[in-house]
């Protein structure tokens, strides 16, 4: 990364390494010799006040004194020789009696080639002098002690330079070994601090992108591992905020569906419950007022008349009783009572009812089934599928006027199939024969009183049973056909299913 935090300490730690080696190199440069030169007049001076403290005693000449006085001017590189009022030498830190500061004293003393003078007190001037035969500097610090003897201290002046330039190399070296020491402390360092921080960058980003799996692993008690925690507290709860939006999105969504479904369906209810209704309405109307106006005063035609009325409502009062089932089926507000009967006494039944439908279409039944069967299901509902199948199978019946009825056991479940020789379905219109009052060939289906509902009614109950049902075109006539289970275990979970 171009502005990574580890670049940008690695960068300001030299930066800063650098700044304080160069200050230290401008400051060693330029404050060095005045500190030097300050720092020896000190020296100078104690050195001083301890000559004058022996001569003050008179006992410059005692041999512990003089060794005392050699280890000074050891310590602070001074030379130092002191000659007496009878100009006797007391005291020479020079192997040579008379020698270079013998001789620097007796021009001090005659004025010839003095230096500059750097300070000056009562009793002694520092100056700063060079040597014209060596080309070394030095300072001299001159002057009279207290029983009048004259002295000279001398340090050379030269060494400042040396030490200057020794230090600044020694800064130049030493600082590049710290730069570089640094820079690999640094960089441990800021591994350390930055591999956390790209770990709640990267969890961040996945956050963003709804990934909640993401989580803070490398822990830790400082204020990053505080971080991290936050972040995956964070996380957590976004997960379970996200989680209860979309819950409760999708609940919305399906009230909404719900909602529109229920609209569609009460419109579409309406406007078939008052396209059905208008024929037998006007119908009843229609004769009810033939019949009040004196029409006919014929016996046999107020019979007739009759018949139509007690007819249309009939069938009007039906219909209101298919749509009710039909409700009660579809909003899942009547109970499955769940039993084990004998599927074919049950259409043995239903036969036996339709006996006078039957002769009335001169049909010939055809059953085709064992002596007993059994399964689970809802017995009063089942009756209602096949009556329906079987009432359909009657009122369209043609050609050879046959039906048949087939009972087939087929592993856990039980097929029932109901055949009408007659016209196949169109195939345009099979989909839509378990919508409500859809009707096929309309101007038949009015013949029987047929509305369009009793396959409605039969897609409820079956999809309520959770089993199989459907239809089958023929050549010669059309199959309608159910599924019912004829074992336990699966009867039982549907059973708690529904219960459930």
């Amino acid at each position: 990364m171009k502005y990574s935090i580890k670049r940008q300490m690695l960068a300001l730690f030299t930066g800063a390494v650098a700044l304080v080696i160069v200050m230290m190199f401008i400051i060693n440069s330029s404050f060095m010799e005045r500190f030097f030169i300050q720092n020896k007049k000190i020296e100078m001076v104690e050195l001083y006040e301890t000559l004058d403290k022996t001569a003050k005693k008179d006992d410059i000449n005692s041999v512990e004194i003089q060794e005392e006085l050699q280890r000074q001017c050891e310590r602070k590189n001074c030379a130092v020789l002191v000659i007496n009022s009878g100009s006797d030498i007391t005291f020479n830190t020079e192997q040579e009696r008379k020698g270079r500061l013998f001789t620097r004293l007796i021009g001090y003393i005659v004025g010839k080639d003095i230096g500059r003078v750097l300070e000056e007190r009562d009793s002694y001037k520092i100056y700063k002098v060079q040597d014209q035969g060596r080309g070394e500097e030095y300072m001299d610090m001159v002057g009279q002690l207290a029983d009048e003897s004259i002295f000279i201290i001398r340090s050379p002046y030269g060494s400042i330079y040396d030490t200057v330039n020794s230090t600044n190399k020694f800064l130049i070296c030493g600082g590049g070994v710290t730069v570089l020491c640094g820079l690999l402390f640094v960089w441990f360092f800021s591994q350390k601090i930055t591999k956390p921080i790209m770990e709640l960058a990267e969890l961040s980003q996945r956050m963003a992108n709804l990934d909640f799996n993401a989580k803070y692993t490398s822990g830790g008690e400082n204020e990053i591992g505080i971080l991290g925690g936050n972040f995956n507290l964070m996380s957590k709860r976004l997960e379970e905020t996200i989680t209860e939006l979309k819950r409760a999105n999708n609940q919305l969504q399906k009230d909404i569906e719900q909602k529109e479904k229920i609209e569609d369906m009460r419109n579409e209810f309406l406007g078939n419950v008052s396209h059905e209704l208008k024929t037998p309405i006007a119908l009843i109307q229609g004769y009810a007022e033939g019949l009040r106006d004196g029409i006919t005063e014929d016996p046999e035609s107020m019979e007739f008349y009759c018949d139509v009325i007690i007819d249309e409502a009939n069938k009007m009062n039906q219909m209101v009783k298919n749509l009710l089932t039909l409700n009660q089926l579809e909003f899942g507000d009547e109970d499955l009572e769940i039993t084990r009967f004998n599927l074919v006494g049950l259409i043995r039944g239903v036969l036996a009812s339709c006996e006078i439908l039957l002769q009335q279409a001169e049909a010939e039944v055809d059953c085709v089934t064992e002596e007993e069967v059994y399964v689970w299901a809802d017995e009063f509902k089942t009756e209602q599928v096949f009556r329906n199948y079987l009432t359909n199978a009657i009122h369209h019946v043609d050609n050879e006027k046959r039906i048949e009825i087939r009972i087939i056991p087929q592993g856990d479940t039980v097929k029932v199939t109901v055949f009408n020789s007659g016209k196949p379905i169109p195939e345009e219109d099979i989909a839509k024969l378990w919508d409500k009052f859809y009707k096929v060939d309309k101007a038949h289906t009015r013949e029987y009183g047929g509305n369009g509902i009793g396959l409605s009614i039969v897609k409820a109950i079956m999809e309520s049973f959770h089993q199989q049902y459907g239809v089958k075109n023929y050549d010669n006539g059309v199959e309608f056909w159910f599924e019912l289970d004829s074992k336990t275990s699966k009867c039982d979970s549907k059973v708690q299913g529904e219960e459930t």
